[in-house]
């Protein structure tokens, strides 16, 4: 035990903090953004080739739903063992957004290249982000077969 009472890890506990740190990651950043559309819509609206207070209103919109979508990671930051079945939950969500957004991108016609280099940011931060995750989650999940519990 440390001083402070705790265990110090074991080669058994790696992929439980590789998945904390994952996912801690991937939140972080999500409510980065979240926090940034909901204060400053003003400053992301002209990315989505919106304007005005209904330009203002939908981006602040989006960083509410990103908060929504984020509710879950904190139970997976602070227990992925335990919490299996929710960073499987977390990943699907992940795994939405990164088609959705495709499909998106994939939709719009030629001509508005700002509107999808925006888009194309989502895409590219969801999929590493969804990389990550995925491969923190498969060797938990591998690291509990070899292992009790």
């Amino acid at each position: 035990m440390s001083e402070a009472g705790q265990r110090r890890p074991t080669p058994r506990d790696v992929p439980a903090i590789t998945a904390r740190i994952a996912v801690a990651a991937v939140f972080a950043l999500n409510v980065q953004c979240a926090v940034q559309f909901v204060l400053w819509p003003e400053s992301f609206a002209g990315a989505y080739e919106l304007s005005g207070i209904a330009g203002e209103a939908a981006v602040r919109g989006l960083g509410v739903a990103f908060l929504m979508w984020n509710a879950t990671y904190p139970a997976v930051i602070a227990s992925p063992r335990r919490f299996r079945s929710l960073f499987a939950v977390v990943l699907v969500q992940q795994a939405i957004g990164l088609v959705g957004e495709t499909a998106i991108l994939l939709g719009l016609p030629a001509g508005h290249d700002v509107l999808a280099g925006s888009i194309l940011r989502f895409i590219a931060f969801d999929a590493a982000g969804l990389a990550v995750m995925a491969a923190a989650f498969a060797w938990l999940c591998a690291s509990r077969r070899g292992g009790r519990r």
